[in-house]
This record gives structure tokens, sequence and C-alpha cells, in this order.
């Protein structure tokens, strides 16, 4: 099967603009600001700072625009959070263009829909609602829960960066399973859901901070209370029909700007295998080079040999997603229970950070074995 149109969508709405520095709304921002009303109609709550009739907090008590709530500017204005007043949950409302994304909304419903959801090994996000933006047709709002990065907080034991492994690797082998090719599965679109280790949740723009800003956001560990991982946009995805043959597409750039075969050529392609690669790259991001935006490099050596399979450069060396998931369970199924409640250390960690830390582990571990935790992190 061949794609006819090759393409390369930019989602102008993405892009990121500058930050206001005296507190004031950003383009993008107003944009939500105008809708607020149509927003709060269709049942979702924006904060304060995104009404018609918003004054800023810090004018009237003379301060300063950075330490008030209100104050904080975002940086991606395609995506916010806001509260259903139906049950006061906080949802995430997502911006999209069917012009230059038309097939987004399409496949995420499909691999949310009955009775693909009740599949314990589907790890798409849940598509709650799709609004229609009034005098716009081309412009669309997904409602989808909160989520957060899937490395921060970052992982604290040998059992937790696995779970994450093996959620993200049954997630990934699910999508494949219904013909359907990601193209984006980078860490920046693997996320997890924050309601179990942050119960009183924390700022949208600034994630580390609570909700009024007034201490840090307060959190778990995922190991006393289990998350659970989900695969977000599908801007660039694409369901296949294996009865028209092989997939066959353009190449198209993701988050992830070291493919090898889009260096190589741009010829078109089968992104199955590449998604592989995103995978892959994406387990060597997050848990063993570290680097400027990921400063953790854990001694997770037993699973390189799998994840440099995985990074291959040429496609057709790379495995399966089938034969991916074999792999890890084998590995898996070697660890013990000890080796999987082992503190993850960091490479070149201090020592006298290192002794603090293995302290507190110690204990946090005997209390987990008391309480009957498992030492891999199961919902």
């Amino acid at each position: 099967m061949t794609e006819t149109i090759p393409t390369d969508p930019v989602d102008s709405s993405s892009r990121r603009r500058p930050v206001q520095l005296d507190g004031s709304l950003t383009e993008d921002e107003v944009w939500w600001r105008d809708h607020q009303v149509w927003l709060q109609e269709s049942g979702y709550l924006l904060r304060p700072r995104y009404r018609l009739d918003w004054v800023p907090s810090w004018k009237a008590k003379d301060g300063d625009y950075f330490m008030s709530e209100d104050g904080k500017n975002i940086i991606g204005g395609h995506v916010l959070d806001a509260t259903r007043v139906a049950d006061g949950a906080v949802v995430a409302l997502k911006k999209v263009s069917v012009n230059i994304f038309p097939q987004e909304i399409e496949i995420a419903r499909y691999l949310t829909s009955t009775p693909l959801s009740a599949d314990p090994k589907n790890h798409c996000v849940p598509i709650y609602e799709v609004l229609n933006v009034p005098e716009d047709k081309d412009l669309k709002l997904i409602v989808m829960p909160l989520l957060r990065q899937c490395f921060d907080p970052r992982f604290l034991t040998v059992g937790e960066a696995m779970d994450f492994c093996r959620q993200a690797i049954e997630g990934l082998q699910f999508i494949h399973n219904h013909h359907v090719a990601h193209r984006d599965c980078s860490e920046m679109n693997i996320m997890m859901d924050p309601q179990q280790l942050f119960p009183d949740l924390y700022h949208f723009a600034c994630p580390w901070l609570s909700r009024d800003l007034s201490r840090s956001a307060k959190h778990y560990t995922r190991t006393s209370r289990p998350t659970r991982y989900y695969y977000i946009d599908f801007g660039l995805s694409r369901k296949f029909d294996p009865a028209k043959g092989p997939p066959c597409v353009h190449p198209i750039w993701g988050a992830d700007r070291s493919v090898p075969e889009f260096r190589q050529s741009m010829e078109m392609y089968d992104p199955f295998p590449t998604d592989v690669y995103y995978l892959g790259n994406a387990f060597r991001t997050v848990l063993l080079n570290a680097s400027i935006f990921f400063p953790y490099q854990f001694r997770l050596d037993f699973i390189k040999p799998l994840v440099d399979e995985m990074v291959e450069d040429e496609p057709a060396a790379r495995p399966t997603m089938e034969h991916v998931a074999a792999r890890f369970d084998l590995l898996l199924g070697s660890l013990s229970s000890w080796r999987l409640r082992s503190r993850l250390v960091p490479r070149n960690e201090l020592r006298i950070l290192s002794y603090v830390r293995a302290f507190a582990h110690a204990f946090r571990t005997l209390y987990y074995i008391c309480t009957f935790r498992p030492a891999l992190p199961r919902l």
C-alpha cells in the first residue's frame, strides 16, 4: 500500500512563540481567551487567566507576575488544561487542524474504540470528546486526560524503569497489531497518567509546583502508586490494509530527527521498522545515554543489547515489535525481585549524594516489602 501524496505537514499552532515577559497573554493564549465562553458552554472551564473578565492578580496587590498563579504563560499554545464542569476532573484540550492532520482524530478514535479500549495492552490516550470549533471548519478540539512526561519524576528503581519499558513495548505492539504505524513515537509522545503519583496534581505551566504555586508539587513514587503510560499525538500516524500489500509511505520527520533511513534516502519506506527505531531510541535517550535534557544515565546495561537491535541503522535488521516483546519478557523474567527493587543509580553520581539516596532507598524498600508492594509496579 502506498501513500499517494507526499506531505511534510507542520502544525503552525504548535510552533513556540516568544513568552511574554510581563505576564500578559501570548498570541496563542489569546485564542483560548476568545473561546472561553464557548468552552464553558460546552462544559469545560478554563483557569482565570483565560477568562474574558480576567484582571491580573499581581497588579491588584502590586506584586510580581512570575510569582502569581495567573501570571504563567504556556509555551505550546495548541494544548491547554481545563476543568470538566460535570465532575470537576482536570482534562487536556488539544487543537487539531483537520487540513494539516486529516487522520489524527480518526485513528485516535479507532484505537480507543470498543472493543479495543478494553484491551489491557492498549496504551493509546483515551479520547473523551471531540469539539467542533465554531466558525472554523478546519479546527477541532480533542478532549483527553491530563498527562505528564513519562520521565518526570525520575525512575527510582530498576522495577520502575522496567515497568515503563514493558508498557511502552506492549503499547506499540498493540498499535502495530492493528495495522497502524505511529510514525512519531519518541519519548516526547509517551506520557503518563499523573493522577496516582500527583493526587493534588500540579500547575499546568509549572509542573514542578502545586496548582496555586504555593509549594512544590507533592508526588509519590511509581512503586507505591503505579501509573499507566500512554501514546499520544497520532497526527502523522497511518492505518494500513494488509490486503493491499506491504505498507509504503513517504518519509516524514517527527520529533526524533535521528532516524538513519531518512538521512540516507528520501525514498518511500516501510514505517513499522522506523517505529521500532523511535521506541528503541526513546529507551536509549531516557535510560541509557545522559544528555543536557536527560541528565540521568542509569546502570541498565542488561537492556542495552535489545535497544541496540532496535536502533540498527538498517531497518531490515531491526526486530518486529512481536520479537521485541518476546525478548523483553524473557529479559524481565530473568530479573530477581531484589534486582528489580535495587536503586537506579545514575552514572557519575556524587559520592555524598549516593550515600544519602542509598540510605533513603533502604528504608523505602523495607517499607514497600512490609506493605506488600510488588518489585515490578502493577496497576
